[in-house]
């Protein structure tokens, strides 16, 4: 009798996110920006015309499946490479056995998971390869990749964009899985619709983290002979949230995202505080959090409290480097902050108002004398006459009129009295008074 090997696993022992990873497009789920019908990516890989390219995207969204659905498709060999576990003498390994490949014939698709992880050495090893052919590198991240990939490894790649998937996506695919023998078609699993749309909501467009909680809660579930029924006390203890009545796109979250808002706007920071845990208690993403406090910063504290915006982007930063449940006091701080901070929405009244301007006016011309006037025929047409550089005079300012003539008595920022913004308006007034003086010196 054949002993089975360390490397084998019985079905049942590999986790439902792989046992039902798709084998081809038409089981992929989501990213129909990139594998529609006509679209760039699904053209290159329809055409066999793979090139080297990076898909950037956030965990759980397809990348590493997508990779080899396209290396089955292009019918290369497909090499799986992390960039956590290996160095420059792996890679060199790898890439010495690709290009033996190449001679014969064959093509390697190199896929290197969280290529940001390796260092410029490691980075540059790929490239000489990449160059010549001997491997189609597909590299996958969750960081951005201007800031993390070698500009001269990213200028041989393209860029794809993977979003998270929507929650019509992680309910496909939790159907299929209860349906597909790959999962658990051969068994009788009892789980109500509301319980599969509470796990897509609380996958957050991840399909791998959406696929191990199903399987979770299946497993802990009743057993009555061959059925499983999950009651939705297993899948509250499976998931360890007191509430998942919190609907992420629902009218909940808006009433609660709104009540955070107008709680800061109010100088109250215990409601704050208050609302925010209520978001993040119940799953909110706190990177969406964080997007809104930045809005907050600059609509209602504004110039009167210019550090706002750095509190609340740096929030942002934070959330995006820790994570949760670590951020939540980063966000925390930001929502107290902003709490407590002088109040002033003259920069949302500013905008609101100049728009309304811009939309209505939309081919009103820039006067000639701030146009630039680079071309001989630009000089020839007055491009640029009399443009003064302020910092060549004075008082480092100028009497030139900026806007077009239909506009150009019209005042969009309207400075409150609130925190610095009061020294700002003092600053202003003395710049309008400043012009007036001079303009109507040139008048005379």
């Amino acid at each position: 009798m054949r002993q089975q090997s360390l490397f084998e696993q019985e079905p049942q022992d590999i986790p439902l996110a792989a046992r039902m990873r798709p084998r081809d497009l038409e089981e992929f789920c989501g990213q129909r920006q990139l594998l529609g019908e006509g679209k760039v990516l699904r053209q290159l890989i329809d055409q066999d015309r793979v090139s080297s390219m990076i898909f950037w995207g956030p965990p759980g969204v397809g990348k590493t499946t997508l990779a080899r659905i396209i290396a089955g498709r292009t019918k290369a060999n497909f090499i799986n490479f992390s960039a956590v576990t290996s160095g420059i003498k792996e890679i060199r390994e790898v890439m010495h056995e690709a290009e033996q490949t190449r001679l014969m014939g064959e093509r390697t698709l190199l896929f290197v998971d969280e290529i940001h992880r390796f260092n410029k050495a490691q980075q540059d090893a790929f490239l000489p390869f990449v160059e010549k052919g001997s491997i189609v590198l597909i590299g996958a991240t969750t960081e951005n990749p201007s800031f993390e990939i070698n500009s001269a490894l990213l200028s041989r790649c393209k860029v794809f964009v993977l979003e998270a998937l929507s929650e019509a996506d992680i309910l496909a695919l939790l159907h299929r899985a209860l349906t597909d023998p790959r999962g658990f078609g051969n068994q009788t699993v009892d789980i109500t619709e509301e319980m599969l749309g509470m796990l897509a909501a609380f996958a957050n467009g991840d399909a791998r983290t959406a696929l191990g909680t199903l399987e979770m809660v299946v497993l802990n579930g009743r057993r009555e002979g061959d059925k499983t029924t999950v009651t939705r006390e297993t899948l509250e203890q499976c998931i360890s949230k007191k509430s998942l009545l919190y609907d992420k796109k629902g009218e909940e979250h808006y009433n609660i995202i709104s009540a955070l808002h107008k709680s800061m706007r109010n100088s109250d920071p215990d409601a704050a505080v208050y609302w925010l845990a209520r978001m993040l208690e119940a799953g909110e993403d706190p990177l969406y959090v964080a997007r809104r406090l930045i809005r907050f910063a600059s609509e209602d504290v504004g110039m009167a409290d210019s550090r706002a915006l750095e509190i609340a982007v740096a929030a942002y930063q934070a959330s995006h480097f820790i994570g949760m449940p670590e951020c939540a006091v980063s966000l925390t701080h930001a929502v107290v902050y902003l709490s407590l901070a002088p109040k002033s929405n003259a920069l949302y009244k500013a905008y609101e108002s100049a728009k309304k301007d811009a939309q209505s006016m939309l081919a009103e011309p820039v006067p000639l004398v701030i146009r630039n006037a680079p071309t001989k025929l630009m000089q020839e047409l007055h491009y640029g006459e009399g443009y003064v550089y302020a910092h060549d005079t004075k008082d480092k300012l100028s009497a030139m009129q900026c806007l077009p003539d239909s506009l150009k008595d019209r005042k969009y920022y309207q400075p409150t009295g609130e925190g610095s913004e009061a020294r700002v308006r003092d600053r202003l007034q003395q710049i309008e008074a400043w012009k007036a003086q001079h303009r109507a010196a040139e008048k005379k």
